[in-house]
């Protein structure tokens, strides 16, 4: 049987001014550069999330971000300046009136019905305060799903 290897002693190492700390203080962690709530804006995510589907794309019209594919709208934004926001930052969401119906019902302080294309069934999203981003992902797949060809919109499965 082999002898035992002997551990080498921890050498105590002197700690720099810089980083020592006075007995018994409790370590502080440093804030990060970037606070989790500057992270990305409202805009900045819906452009992750729509253009991160097959072979969709952002045109501006009308003075605001859409997102389309195969030249379909599925989604545009509104801006809280612009008249169709009313005042607050949102996201139109292509839908049937059946989805509308249920989404309005279900989450009417998160959801309306916008302007112009509300009656068609489409679905609005408020992106102030802390947006519901997993349920409208979903919804801008559904949309993007709706009005993508059947070879484009099987590429996202049928999640």
């Amino acid at each position: 049987m082999a002898p035992r290897r002997k551990r080498p002693k921890k050498v105590a190492r002197a700690k720099t001014t810089a980083t020592a700390r006075k007995p018994g203080a409790k370590r502080v962690k440093k804030a990060s550069a970037t606070p989790k709530a500057k992270l990305a804006s409202p805009l900045a995510r819906l452009r992750t999330i729509c253009l991160a589907l097959p072979e969709a794309t952002e045109v501006e019209a009308w003075g605001e971000p859409t997102f389309r594919v195969n030249g379909k709208l599925f989604a545009m934004h509104a801006s809280p300046s612009n008249h169709h926001g009313g005042g607050r930052q949102s996201v139109w969401i292509y839908a049937t009136q059946v989805e509308q119906d249920l989404v309005l019902r279900a989450r009417p302080d998160r959801y309306f019905k916008p302007p112009y294309v509300g009656p068609s069934g489409w679905i609005g999203a408020w992106l102030d305060g802390s947006p519901p981003w997993r349920e409208i992902t979903e919804l801008l797949r559904g949309g993007y799903r709706q009005r993508a060809p059947k070879k484009l919109a099987a590429k996202l499965g049928s999640e």
